[in-house]
């Protein structure tokens, strides 16, 4: 097996004086789209979340234990936040592109980080753009108000802006669930494309989803990794009884 690009071990995490994640041991293979399921309150945005520091952001969280992303531990305080969350990017639930135009979106992180020259900026944002096969629909409309957008486009456009900065992975907490099936079944091929060259962690609720599009998939329950391995093996033969009683719909 390959070095995993994600390696966790004896992860905790609280919110004050939950405990939201308990003793959470994962490694996550390199071009790989890794889903986690489980329902509601389970601990899998959670632990998504980690993965780029966000719950950072949040008064009253502790965490202990371990989180290697490349080999390099990314807890603690010498690590830079800016520099991790250029690597590891993520996607949320609902689109969020910000009210500029769609090549101002794209151009945002680059310009950030002090970008300038104009060739350098167009060459990025039709090379993300044509990424998540955006490209050849808003060729011709770079000028237009990002929120203008449909749905799907405006979820394609925020990859497209993760994608411009070159991060490692990608991180994707229910990006289909504002989306109608057929929106959903082209990013779900989105994603089959990405994995090609990125690292793509999922969560979802969508059980046939993790199915569809994930090479491994991991169970979460109560703030535990209950089970991780190959997906088709977690969906037909799983180790653990809670795996089954979950994904043959007995609870949850």
């Amino acid at each position: 097996m390959d070095k995993p690009i994600i390696e966790t071990s004896k992860l905790n995490f609280y919110y004050g004086s939950f405990h939201a994640l308990i003793d959470v041991n994962l490694k996550v293979g390199r071009n790989k789209i890794t889903s986690l399921i489980g329902p509601s309150g389970c601990g899998k945005s959670t632990l998504l979340r980690i993965f780029n520091r966000m719950n950072d952001l949040i008064d009253g969280t502790t965490t202990s234990g371990s989180v290697l992303i490349e080999g390099r531990e990314i807890l603690g305080p010498q690590v830079d936040l800016v520099d991790l969350r250029k690597h590891v990017g993520m996607v949320f639930q609902r689109p969020n592109p910000f009210p500029l135009s769609v090549f101002e979106n794209v151009a945002f992180g680059l310009r950030i980080r002090g970008e300038r020259r104009k060739n350098v900026l167009e060459e990025a944002v039709c090379k993300s753009l044509s990424s998540v096969l955006l490209f050849d629909d808003l060729k011709d409309k770079l000028s237009l108000n990002a929120l203008q957008l449909t749905l799907e486009q405006q979820q394609r456009l925020c990859i497209a802006r993760l994608i411009a900065v070159t991060p490692d992975l990608l991180l994707m907490d229910e990006i289909c669930s504002a989306l109608d099936p057929m929106a959903t079944m082209k990013i779900e091929s989105l994603m089959l494309e990405l994995k090609k060259q990125y690292t793509i962690v999922i969560v979802t609720h969508n059980m046939q989803q993790a199915a569809r599009v994930s090479d491994e998939c991991g169970f979460m329950l109560l703030g535990e990794l209950i089970e991780f391995g190959d997906t088709k093996k977690i969906f037909t033969a799983p180790d653990d009884q809670r795996t089954d009683d979950y994904i043959t719909g007995r609870f949850g």
